[in-house]
């Protein structure tokens, strides 16, 4: 088996100390999700630093085996199976979660509500001690302007899609689930993106390519990001923010980003450029674009078509409205800031598209 680690001098200075602080204190961490975005970074860093890891995900990744990940396979929702995986390990990444803007309620609360309920038990059942939780800013999100909003915001009073609901449930029931016995805490990271990123840069590049991507709204609005490597400092400070005796974040969420708000079609245009092509310009009323996302819904719906529309409700609701957040809370309990700025980052994200 090849060992494709990174070297941990590789990685930034701030990353370095913050392994080694992780790796005196825990000899195994579990992740979930771990063939994802973000637990596979999680898994290289900490494989990094030579921490054991052992990676609970629904398929088969050669690569995490390449890295030295020992992997489960299994689903979420079978109690005794995410039980059982749990066993001898210290620390839990719960990153795993049915993502997506479509689809119907059961497909979402499996996983994310019944899944992170036996995660939980599973803390309980080895006496684990530690939970880190990644929500989203979704939980929050209700098709109007988010401008600033820190986590004094309530949850959405109407969800556009299950998976904003099913992950409002489950991050209250972290949060529930905090105690003397399980320091919990969840954080809520905003368009994760980056080389290797499977969702927002690809899908950019390719409706561009075919040419349906377009701006939503007649005006730009702010919206936060976060880079990968960004995303992963957050879980480790958080992590060893809850081995403290009195940890600050403990039962809490925090909205975690590269603090670095940028107009949606800034960022689009950012990512155009970077994969050489040109920036888009064509822009559809936010009204019609909201029509046509209910028009495909229910054409969708009635025709059991599992297939993700074009266009959905939350979809032009998100294209359309601000939804950038104060962090300081994550700055004041666990000392997170953004290592890597967004430019930097689309560096990064230029020499990864060139090796593909």
């Amino acid at each position: 088996m090849t060992d494709n680690r990174p070297l941990l001098s590789e990685l930034l200075p701030q990353h370095q100390h913050i392994l080694n602080t992780l790796k005196a204190q825990v000899s195994s961490v579990f992740i979930t999700g771990a063939g994802g975005f973000l637990g596979t970074a999680l898994c290289r860093f900490l494989r990094a630093a030579d921490i054991k890891v052992v990676g609970f995900a629904r398929g088969e990744y050669p690569h995490l085996n390449a890295m030295g990940v020992t992997l489960i396979q299994g689903n979420l929702q079978n109690k005794q199976s995410v039980i059982k995986a749990m066993q001898g390990c210290e620390l839990v990444f719960h990153v795993a979660s049915k993502a997506g803007v479509w689809g119907d309620k059961a497909s979402y609360f499996g996983p994310n509500v019944t899944g992170t309920e036996n995660i939980i038990a599973g803390c309980h059942k080895h006496n684990i001690k530690h939970l880190v939780y990644t929500s989203t800013p979704s939980v929050t999100f209700s098709g109007e302007d988010e401008n600033n909003i820190d986590e004094s915001q309530p949850y959405a009073k109407q969800f556009l899609n299950f998976y904003g609901l099913s992950k409002a449930i489950a991050e209250q029931t972290v949060i529930e689930s905090n105690s003397a016995q399980l320091n919990t805490v969840s954080l809520r990271p905003h368009l994760i993106w980056g080389p290797g990123d499977p969702h927002l840069v690809p899908r950019v590049i390719e409706r561009a390519k075919a040419g349906k991507l377009k701006l939503v709204g007649k005006v730009d609005k702010l919206v936060d990001t976060t880079y990968i490597d960004n995303a992963v400092y957050a879980h480790l400070l958080a992590a060893l923010e809850l081995n403290k005796p009195t940890p600050r974040c403990a039962g809490k969420a925090y909205f975690i980003s590269n603090d670095q708000p940028i107009l949606m079609a800034d960022m689009l245009n950012n990512i155009l450029t970077v994969a050489n092509l040109p920036n888009v310009t064509a822009r559809v009323p936010s009204g019609i674009a909201y029509f046509v996302g209910t028009l495909l819904e229910w054409w969708y719906l009635r025709t059991s078509n599992q297939n993700e529309p074009i266009m959905t409700r939350f979809v032009a609701r998100q294209l359309s409205t601000s939804h950038y957040f104060n962090i300081s809370a994550a700055k004041q309990d666990f000392d997170y800031q953004a290592l890597v700025t967004i430019d930097e980052g689309m560096k990064q994200l230029k020499q990864y598209l060139i090796t593909q």
